[in-house]
């Protein structure tokens, strides 16, 4: 495959990035990120305050208006994160375009896309703030929204990133 499955949705001044591992098959199918329909995503990120509605997946790209963006490690690749390979990941990359941007924090969706775009082992790994920056990005550690990890799931990371991001508590 040639070309990213999702644009990113990215610029400066952005309070907070979101990155994801790459794009489910859904989301890859309807052109959208966190389509998948047990994702948690839109919901969540309305629940915590950091929109003020529940958005559809398809209405990814009004997201700088909220001061929030999207973007992916591995971009050219779909899929479960079971099928990932060395390969498919371009951490320059990705590192790169979050210099370019300097968004204020950096907010992983998985413990995966942390790890390798932060280069740690996943016993090194919790949810909530890092000591790690990236490109002077905060970084945060957020329990997956996917429907294939509902087994991890907590909101509360999810709220303590929605202070951080906001200065104020979450709904």
């Amino acid at each position: 495959m040639t070309g990213d499955i999702l644009p990113d949705i990215l610029e400066p001044g952005l309070r907070v990035v979101f990155c994801g591992t790459q794009a489910g098959a859904v989301s890859a199918r309807r052109g959208a990120y966190y389509a998948g329909p047990g994702n948690k995503f839109w919901p969540v990120l309305h629940e915590i305050g950091l929109v003020p509605m529940r958005l559809q997946p398809e209405e990814f790209a009004t997201l700088p208006r909220y001061g929030i963006g999207l973007t992916d490690v591995a971009k050219r690749s779909s899929g479960p994160d079971s099928a990932l390979r060395g390969g498919h990941f371009d951490v320059a990359g990705f590192t790169a375009r979050i210099a370019a941007n300097r968004p204020r924090i950096l907010a992983f969706n998985g413990k995966r896309a942390a790890q390798v775009a932060l280069g740690i082992r996943e016993g090194g790994l919790a949810y909530g703030p890092q000591t790690h920056r990236l490109a002077d990005a905060e970084t945060y550690i957020l329990p997956s929204t996917s429907g294939a990890a509902a087994g991890f799931w907590s909101i509360e990371p999810w709220k303590q990133l929605a202070m951080a991001v906001t200065g104020t508590q979450s709904r």
